[in-house]
């Protein structure tokens, strides 16, 4: 098929808005049934039958590209805006009405516009909304350019109530997002379908107009039509949601690494203490009775991470600190007692008003992306990497509000949805960790957790390689629920044995212990001995000998782990980072071999001491750092002859105490009295 524009001179211009310009008849001639695209199209002048002159040849647009020539001359040099205006309307106009379907032809009149709009920016509020609705016919098929988009983000900002907001950019916003293929080429599109969407939150209905935008935006049906709207939208959420914490990021004071932020005590933590810590190694003779006083010799070493610097004195004979593991069934190092990576405390992060408010709007949108069965898959994909800034995971409002998503995924029985909880590779966090008791974001009494890890076991992932996983990260928030009862970790706990999981024989002892604490884990343990019998021949060698309660256990849990079975071959109990008060120490008396005991930043007070100090005179190593304890309590740890080694940085320590203990505790070698009155 081809197109011919005939050009006749001397005739009367029958198209006299195209051919007024250039005194030429254009008569547009199709052959076919339908006018082509233009780029096929042929300008041809032939051979007029029984004529000797030939025609002239012009290019395709030449017409209207002379047309717009003019318009651009005239309004460069505006003069009043009312002929402005008319001039716009005028070449809008033409634009709509030209049988050349060049882009050109359709986005020169809005690059003309947004250049107006630059150099002139004096313009009323009136003039704005009166040049945005004369362009709106242009709008309907075109992006805006980028600096038309600015303008337009700029009135959003200044007027969201405007009535051009709704009735003239939700046709532009809703062509973005259904057409749009690549926000990283033209940005200035997602910053203004960004602020458009702010801007319907700032109408009276607030929320509920924003909703009914995302709901139009899916589609009457179950399966949405448009299959770009869902990334463009998760785009403008991640790029509104970072926005907001742009100070933060920008602040190196406030900008944490993810490792400050990962989940709890069970994880090592780089993040540098607001007070330095001096952790003391004792020589060896502390710990294995083997060497004597004379043969150890001291010296400093520097333990160096990326961001702390961790002084710890020991013996040129003492083992490599932290080399216990949990394979490992050697003697236990007393740097494993003292040196325990604590819980990270939540950053202080307060948003401003507006920020605030843009956080809220855009986490409440990924909770509705989030009810639409068919969006669910691709939502958790695109979210599976946790897109998110390490300053967003740290604030609390954030994580709480966007639990409702990552419950979504979780219950989605769809194993496309719910395994995008795990982490993208090995190494890295993942939902499912960030949401573990002790994470940075759990704000529950691990329920989230548990369904998560319920859901995972129910699929494929009722693996090894998922319970090697687990009893590396996450044994400690697995032993808590297990303790209070939850019959998924129950479960896990068994499986972990059956599939002999954990090769360390007092963190089995302790698995036993935590199974046998309750009424479910107990039948499920016996059933699990009927059929591997070596496991009760273990528990009849008697308990553990080193314990480590997980973050966030609390006196009750004590209560009920220590309840349930032998102990009396405890001589290591590390109660670090728990909730722990000196209530419990009533069940630590019961504990006739202990003889280290890690109490670090607990609210283990006086009373417990004072307890302590009349039942467990055997105690070797005590860590009180960071506790609540005064003199009151601390004189009476003059009793227990047999401490060697006594941590009490940052407590309530004074002088006069400090140098009583010393002459009343003749075996104490290693003390810390740092950030104290003694110091």
């Amino acid at each position: 098929m081809k197109e011919f524009i005939h050009l006749e001179r001397g005739s009367p211009a029958s198209w006299d808005r195209e051919g007024a310009g250039l005194g030429w008849d254009l008569r547009l001639q199709r052959e076919g049934p339908c006018f082509h695209d233009v780029r096929e199209a042929e300008l041809t002048l032939p051979q007029v039958q029984g004529g000797s002159s030939p025609w002239l040849q012009l290019p395709i647009s030449a017409c209207g590209k002379k047309k717009i020539y003019k318009y651009k001359k005239v309004l460069s040099n505006p003069s009043r805006w009312e002929v402005v205006l008319k001039e716009i309307r005028t070449l809008v106009d033409m634009a709509l009405t030209s049988p050349l379907q060049d882009d050109s032809i359709n986005q020169a009149p809005l690059e003309i516009v947004s250049k107006l709009l630059s150099e002139n920016t004096n313009l009323t509020t009136q003039e704005h909304e009166n040049i945005i609705v004369a362009i709106a016919p242009l709008l309907e098929n075109n992006h805006p350019p980028p600096d038309l988009c600015e303008f337009f983000c700029k009135h959003c900002r200044e007027r969201p109530r405007s009535m051009v907001v709704i009735e003239v950019f939700t046709p532009v916003v809703q062509r973005i997002l259904k057409h749009n293929m690549d926000f990283g080429k033209c940005p200035r599109l997602r910053l203004f379908t960004q602020e458009y969407i702010l801007a319907l939150n700032e109408l009276n209905a607030g929320m509920e107009v924003v909703k009914k935008f995302i709901q139009s935006m899916h589609g009457p049906t179950g399966h949405c039509p448009h299959p770009r709207v869902l990334p463009n939208l998760v785009a403008v959420c991640l790029a509104a949601i970072y926005s907001c914490y742009e100070e933060f990021i920008n602040s190196r004071d406030n900008s944490p690494s993810l490792k400050e932020i990962r989940n709890g005590c069970q994880q090592p933590c780089d993040r540098k203490p607001t007070l330095p810590l001096r952790l003391l190694h004792p020589s060896p003779d502390l710990v294995s009775q083997e060497a004597t006083l004379s043969e150890a010799r001291l010296k400093s070493v520097v333990v160096a991470s990326s961001e702390i610097h961790v002084e710890v004195e020991h013996t040129s004979t003492a083992k490599p600190a932290l080399t216990a593991s949990a394979g490992n069934d050697s003697e236990p190092n007393l740097i494993d007692c003292l040196m325990v990576s604590p819980a990270c405390s939540t950053m202080s992060i307060e948003l401003g008003p507006q920020a605030d408010r843009t956080l809220g709007c855009y986490v409440e949108i990924l909770k509705l992306l989030s009810d639409y069965d068919d969006w669910r898959p691709s939502l958790a994909s695109l979210l599976q990497p946790i897109p998110f800034p390490k300053e967003a995971l740290a604030h609390e409002k954030f994580t709480k509000e966007l639990k409702y998503v990552i419950q979504r995924f979780a219950e989605d029985p769809r194993q496309e949805v719910h395994s995008c909880l795990l982490s993208v590779r090995a190494g890295k966090d993942g939902w499912f960790q960030l949401y573990s008791p002790g994470g940075v974001a759990c704000d529950d009494d691990g329920e989230l957790f548990a369904s998560m890890v319920h859901i995972l076991m129910g699929s494929c992932y009722k693996t090894k390689k998922f319970l090697l996983s687990l009893a590396e990260n996450k044994l400690g928030p697995c032993m808590l629920l297990a303790l209070r009862g939850n019959q998924t970790m129950v479960e896990i706990l068994c499986l972990m044995l059956e599939y002999n999981i954990i090769d360390n024989n007092d963190t089995q002892l302790q698995i036993i212990s935590t199974l046998e604490s309750t009424g479910v884990g107990k039948r499920m343990y016996e059933q699990l001995c009927d059929r591997q019998r070596e496991l009760k021949e273990l528990q009849r060698k008697g308990g553990p000998t080193r314990l480590t309660l997980p973050s966030k256990s609390t006196d009750a849990d004590l209560a009920r782990l220590l309840s349930s079975g032998s102990f009396g071959n405890l001589e290591n109990l590390s109660l670090a980072f728990t909730n722990v008060t000196s209530a419990c120490a009533e069940h630590l008396i019961k504990l006739p071999s202990l003889k280290q005991l890690n109490l670090w930043s607990t609210q283990f007070g006086d009373a417990g001491l004072r307890l302590l100090s009349e039942h467990l005179t055997m105690l070797q190593v005590l860590n009180l750092c960071e506790t609540p304890v005064t003199d009151a309590g601390l004189l009476a740890l003059s009793s227990m002859k047999s401490l060697c080694s006594l941590n009490m940085n940052s407590t309530k320590l004074s002088a006069d105490t400090y140098e009583d203990l010393k002459a009343k505790l003749p075996n104490l070698k290693e003390v810390d009295v740092r950030y104290t009155e003694a110091w």
